[in-house]
């Protein structure tokens, strides 16, 4: 098949969560409209990432909540979760969502073509599949291609006992233990999820904490947290990558820690030190699109240096968070198309940590609030004086609130139960401005943990109610 020049208004190459969301946006407002997936609609995040994850992670707080029940003498016998069947729901999940977005695509007109697209020049695309080709113009393109989980230097990811987050999501059987290289919210949630299964896990850091990008309170109630859930922790570590081997019964990792020389042994070892962007093989030596650090450079409004080219999500580095690349795809099209609309700033997104306790973080730390010179407000109030979080039995953590000398929320960072689903308030919050003055008079309902917000705002001026 071959088409005409000028057949798209918008092609967008690849149709990950960013991706897909973007073009349906593009069709609403009229554009003529196609995406390019080598895969499946959907990306990372649907088929290998936040959804299959998150399944994992109620199945793992179903089992710990379960525990917490036969611990507090008012149920008897522990639930046994069936990996292979939960498997099974992770894909029947997977794949009920999976076409509901091919639903999507046929509503709003959208052309999917799949295979590899590669730009071979200003407007033009090919796309290999199959072994055929089909050459695509369009008037402007989308980049949406990606990321895949990066590796270690030196380290060789065999993908059996030495493993990607992608390979343990493809498992249909559990590792009894693990070794996990990297403390950011991959391999944090991961932890969690794997011991609340019944797993033994180590969970390795090179920086001095885990979660090093969250506000400092934040990884200090989790790591306190995880330690007392028996999850070895070793940070500031640096693990002798050369020297990590498969053995008999599974991978000997050796690493230094404290001054110590350490060797973890496990059935494998899991490696989650971050994505690399998918910028190779997709032709951006054909155009003027710059790559700086191995990520697309955009500006404000997502344009790359090449005329009618965009690059939104992993791709382009910052915060790689599929939500966040859904809200730049958005502001893209809109901006292509004229709409007025806010570019996507990196302080508004909120991040959600889906480890036990969870994190749900937006907006500025208090060092970093300090360091833009805002003189920070700090509020603080602990989950353990929360009446829902003591009817739940799950006390850990704290909700904290930052905001300048004007009183104007600029950060909100809670760790605890269930919080990711504060986040729509605490983003509402932060991207309006809101000023605490407004924020006491805010009436929350009783029992709930949002209160834990409420008690938060008020602490900044010293007047929290329950402590």
């Amino acid at each position: 098949m071959s088409t005409g020049s000028g057949e798209f208004d918008l092609t967008v190459l690849g149709g990950g969560t960013g991706g897909y969301v973007a073009a349906i946006r593009a069709a609403q407002l009229g554009m003529r409209v196609a995406v390019i997936e080598r895969d499946k609609l959907g990306g990372t995040c649907l088929h290998r990432g936040c959804v299959p994850t998150k399944v994992l992670a109620h199945a793992a707080d179903l089992q710990a909540a379960a525990r917490r029940a036969v611990a507090d003498r008012f149920a008897t016998g522990e639930l046994n979760i069936d990996y292979v069947g939960l498997s099974r729901q992770k894909d029947k999940v997977v794949a009920n969502l999976y076409r509901g977005i091919e639903y999507l695509m046929k509503k709003n007109g959208i052309t999917v073509v799949p295979g590899l697209g590669r730009l071979t020049g200003p407007g033009e695309i090919a796309v290999e599949s199959g072994g055929g080709k089909t050459t695509i113009r369009s008037t402007r393109i989308l980049l949406a291609t990606g990321s895949r989980p990066k590796g270690l230097p030196g380290l060789n990811i065999d993908h059996e006992r030495i493993i990607t987050s992608d390979d343990l999501l493809a498992r249909d059987s559990m590792p009894r233990s693990l070794v996990i290289i990297g403390a950011g919210a991959i391999g944090v949630e991961f932890a969690s999820i794997m011991n609340d299964l019944g797993a033994d896990v180590y969970l390795v850091e090179v920086l001095p904490r885990v979660l090093p990008l969250e506000d400092e309170d934040v990884s200090r109630e989790v790591e306190r947290a995880f330690r007392r859930r028996g999850i070895k922790v070793f940070t500031g570590a640096r693990v002798d990558t050369e020297h990590v081997a498969a053995t008999e019964n599974g991978v000997a990792v050796p690493l230094r820690a404290g001054g110590a020389e350490h060797v973890l042994a496990a059935e494998v070892a899991l490696v989650a030190t971050g994505r690399a962007a998918n910028v190779e093989e997709i032709g951006l030596d054909r155009v003027s699109v710059q790559v700086e650090r191995g990520f697309v450079v955009t500006d404000e409004h997502q344009r790359t240096a090449a005329e009618g080219i965009y690059a939104i999500g992993d791709v382009t580095g910052g915060l790689l968070l599929a939500h966040a690349a859904a809200a730049q795809g958005v502001h893209a099209v809109e901006h292509m198309a004229g709409v007025v609309s806010m570019p996507v700033l990196a302080e508004r997104v909120p991040r959600g940590t889906y480890c036990r306790p969870q994190v749900a973080s937006i907006g500025l730390s208090e060092k970093q609030a300090a360091e833009w010179g805002l003189k920070p407000l700090v509020g603080k109030f602990p989950f353990r004086a929360n009446s829902k979080a003591q009817v739940r039995g799950e006390v850990d953590g704290m909700a904290k609130v930052v905001a300048d000398a004007s009183g104007r929320v600029v950060g909100i960072h809670c760790v605890g139960p269930e919080v990711t689903e504060l986040l729509g308030e605490m983003s509402a919050i932060v991207t309006a401005g809101v000023p605490l003055d407004v924020l006491k008079t805010a009436v929350h309902a009783h029992p709930t943990l949002t209160e834990a917000l409420h008690e938060a705002f008020l602490a900044c001026g010293g007047e929290a109610i329950h402590i």
